[in-house]
């Protein structure tokens, strides 16, 4: 058995009261009367946030020492989505893109991506409720069926990855410091996505 990292143990309890609004996207999409455009709208401000993230990732120094980005890439997944939920390229092309540059270094960049990755453990729940409510379901969730059969073990490797890079009091409260500045971005740009999203 994997023993828990630490890093990601510290993350989850000083990051907490940013977990319920950060998840309430995702928690809406399980309701009985979810819709088609429901998910649409989600995934339109996911794909805003997560394709320059990826973004600054890849130009982040020394970050793909610790983590396999290509492993973590699923920017792309999310168009097809949209794409096959009725939106046109232009409009994916077009849609709007939270800013946001290149990470000092690995352990600002992995405090980040916790914030994305958390997101993926609740992926498999929305999937099966999307399955078995929304017609073409299977068409439709390449991004959330990304990690299929395989969350645990990435959660795990981000964990190790973590626990590689923050190896003081210092740099624990950097990325403490960054997973927060990360939640924060993330649920004021869902406030600003959303009105581009309901007319998506």
């Amino acid at each position: 058995m994997n023993q828990a990292s630490t890093a990601l143990v510290r993350l989850n309890l000083e990051t907490r009261s940013f977990h319920a609004p950060a998840d309430e996207g995702w928690l809406a999409l399980l309701s009985p009367q979810v819709t088609r455009s429901d998910y649409l709208r989600q995934l339109v401000t996911v794909y805003g946030f997560e394709g320059p993230l990826e973004a600054a990732f890849a130009y982040t120094p020394s970050l793909r020492l610790f983590v396999d980005l290509r492993q973590r890439s699923r920017a792309g997944l999310i168009a097809k989505d949209l794409l096959a939920l009725g939106l046109r390229a232009h409009a994916i092309s077009t849609a709007p893109q939270c800013l946001l540059a290149p990470f000092s270094g690995p352990v600002e960049a992995l405090g980040w991506m916790y914030v994305a990755e958390r997101a993926t453990l609740l992926h498999e729940r929305v999937r099966r409720h999307l399955l078995s409510m929304l017609p073409n379901g299977p068409d439709i969730c390449a991004y959330i069926s990304a990690y299929e059969g395989v969350t645990g073990a990435r959660w795990n490797e981000l964990g190790h990855a973590l626990d590689q890079a923050v190896r003081s009091e210092t740099r624990m409260d950097d990325v403490i410091a960054a997973a927060r500045s990360a939640f924060r971005t993330y649920l004021e740009w869902s406030r600003s996505a959303s009105s581009f999203a309901r007319g998506a």
